[in-house]
């Protein structure tokens, strides 16, 4: 069963601002500051710019395929269900540690508000995220778009005590707190940078929800662009504030922010910073446990998974069982170390943004012809080349204890592939037509083109009519040429008289005499032989590719594409609708580029079928 569509812009943009402003805002400056100085904003400001590799991928591929999952959809079909569980099991287990980390935050700075005994603090604080983490599972059983409003709310208020304090707190910048500026050492700006990046891994979260958003080719990029820009603008500009105006006493500082807030505006901004917080990790915590529950949604769909992972509600469409295990990883991990949880969950975000890159690559350059994002990268491949290297370089440069988190999750991954997930399913990548066009084309059975078709179809509503049914079964024609046109007509007769009836030679005949009657090049590189046959109630369609042209005559420029159009006097009416679509369909975006590119005969029926024309 699908997902239910309810996500529109509003919600995109509230789901990732609200993912990406928690924690790494209003706990990560304290523990960032003390080791990169003043420089932490660079270093924030870095790992923002690493993200925009990262997005652009990701929005590519979400408005290619936007299925539940994600980066690990993307992945798996890229680069193969080994790499693609692996994938979605450390994207599965980095957002749950970004929900963990906001309900620990959470928990803090209810300690602020809620008077209570140090000697029960660590009881009541765990005792608090557990409920919370109770209720959300509890609120994303219900479905996305309930969670999503509430998460729409939540931004709001969020932005507006945001906004307060840049108002107010810029004017109090003092200078000297920033110098020295990097007293640390480059090296350790770009360390920093890599344990801030867990702030912007809500961008993933929006991949996650791909197939419950409206208009997803339009809704999922503009919503992530103006949520990075939003965010980073807001991360620089208060975490340069909060610098400017506690220098080295932001060190180690668990609620650096409300601190700030309390130096310049007293003990009532220092209440509403803390209500913003609460705010913000509310939203991560919401939308981690949304987003994360796909992962499994999306891997028990394929059989990486158990089976029931992969079911869907009948009464609210919600994947019932992975948020239910989702969240009791959430759960575990409030009991996990801070530092470590946020190490890991940055690490992970870190690979994932960069196999989303490499998938990108392998999709574009693999030939796949339904690969058709309705965004697609600016300035391709030069984002994706200099995000790999960025975030390779970052992932060094946090030390061995990020490696070895990185090393079990992987290692955890192909164990789960290698003695569950490859036995009960093989799937085509679109890695495997990238070696097919360098090596062996018998390598490709067509699947991965059939799933994207698939995808496109529920992507653009397309909702097959009449003329669809006799080009998925149509003979095609796909000849290297040259040809004349009696030529071209002895081979369509050759190939199509049995379906409709008649002798070869007849239907030579008589589309040879249609074509003298009435000529039937429309257009340079395109015709449309018709033809009326005996009989009643039939109607078949061949398509016809010549790589070096067809010569209908001599004053006609060769032909590459054509339509042949055969029916019974009773579907005169479904002739002038197929003509009619034909039209529309030569005169789609991209056609011709497709048309010619398309690797075999079903390729190019999918062409027809996947083109933006009018639907009866």
């Amino acid at each position: 069963m699908e997902l239910k569509k309810g996500l529109g812009l509003i919600h995109v943009f509230c789901i990732a601002s609200g993912a990406m402003i928690s924690s790494g805002l209003f706990i990560l400056p304290g523990l960032a500051h003390a080791q990169a100085g003043p420089a932490v904003v660079a270093s924030y400001l870095l790992a923002g710019l690493l993200a925009i590799t990262g997005l652009l991928s990701i929005a590519e591929l979400a408005t290619a395929m936007p299925k539940a999952g994600g980066d690990y959809f993307f992945i798996s079909r890229g680069m193969g269900d080994a790499v693609g569980t692996v994938s979605g099991l450390l994207s599965w287990f980095s957002l749950s540690l970004k929900s963990a980390f906001a309900l620990v935050g959470l928990m803090a700075f209810a300690s602020l508000v809620i008077p209570v005994p140090e000697g029960s603090r660590y009881l009541v604080e765990k005792a608090v995220g557990l409920l919370l983490c109770a209720g959300f599972v509890g609120l994303n059983l219900i479905g996305a778009k309930e969670a999503a409003r509430l998460q729409v709310a939540l931004v709001a208020g969020l932005f507006a005590l945001m906004l307060l304090y840049v108002v107010r707190g810029f004017p109090e910048i003092d200078v000297r707190h920033f110098q020295p500026f990097a007293p640390m050492g480059l090296g350790a700006v770009f360390a920093t940078a890599g344990l801030v990046f867990v702030s912007y891994g809500g961008l993933l979260k929006i991949a996650c929800v791909a197939e419950e958003v409206k208009n997803p080719g339009r809704t999922i990029p503009l919503g992530m662009i103006l949520s990075l820009v939003v965010v980073s603008i807001f991360y620089t500009l208060m975490i340069l504030i909060t610098s400017g105006v506690l220098g080295d006493k932001v060190n180690g500082a668990l609620t650096p922010i409300s601190d700030g807030a309390a130096a310049f505006m007293g003990r009532g901004g220092m209440i509403a910073m803390s209500i913003a917080a609460i705010c913000a990790f509310l939203t991560t915590a919401n939308a981690g446990i949304m987003s994360a529950s796909r992962y499994v949604l999306a891997l028990g769909r394929d059989g990486m998974l158990p089976r029931q992972f992969g079911k869907v509600g009948t009464r609210f469409k919600a994947p019932h069982a992975a948020i239910l295990v989702t969240g009791g990883l959430v759960a575990v991990a409030l009991f996990v170390n801070l530092k470590i949880l946020v190490e890991a969950a940055s690490t992970v975000f870190m690979m994932s943004f960069l196999l989303s890159n490499v998938a990108t690559i392998i999709l574009r350059e693999s030939g796949v012809q339904n690969y058709r994002p309705s965004f697609r990268t600016p300035l391709y491949p030069w984002p994706q080349v200099i995000g790999i290297v960025a975030f390779g370089f970052v992932i060094v440069e946090m030390g061995a204890e990020a490696f070895v988190i990185l090393a079990v999750w992987v290692l955890a991954g192909f164990c789960i592939h290698w003695f569950y997930g490859r036995r009960r399913t093989q799937r085509e990548s679109a890695l495997l037509h990238l070696v097919r066009r360098i090596a062996d084309s018998r390598l490709t059975s067509g699947s991965l083109d059939l799933e994207l078709k698939s995808i496109i179809r529920e992507r653009d509503g397309i909702v097959e009519d009449r003329f669809d049914k006799p080009v998925e079964q149509c003979r095609v024609l796909d000849v290297e040429g040259p040809l004349d046109m009696k030529e071209f007509f002895l081979l369509v007769a050759e190939r199509v008289a049995d379906r409709v009836g008649m002798k070869p030679d007849e239907l030579f005949k008589l589309l040879l005499a249609r074509e003298e009657d009435s000529p039937t090049v429309l257009n340079p590189g395109l015709a449309m032989p018709h033809a009326v046959i005996p009989g009643e109630g039939r109607f078949e369609i061949v398509l016809a590719r010549s790589r070096r042209g067809i010569k209908f005559s001599e004053a006609a420029a060769e032909i590459h594409t054509v339509f042949v159009l055969l029916g019974t006097r009773d579907e005169r009416n479904f002739h002038l609708q197929s003509l009619a679509a034909v039209a529309q369909t030569v005169q789609s975006p991209g056609f011709e580029q497709r048309w010619m590119s398309a690797p075999n005969e079903q390729s190019l029926r999918d062409v027809v079928l996947l083109a933006k024309r009018s639907r009866d």
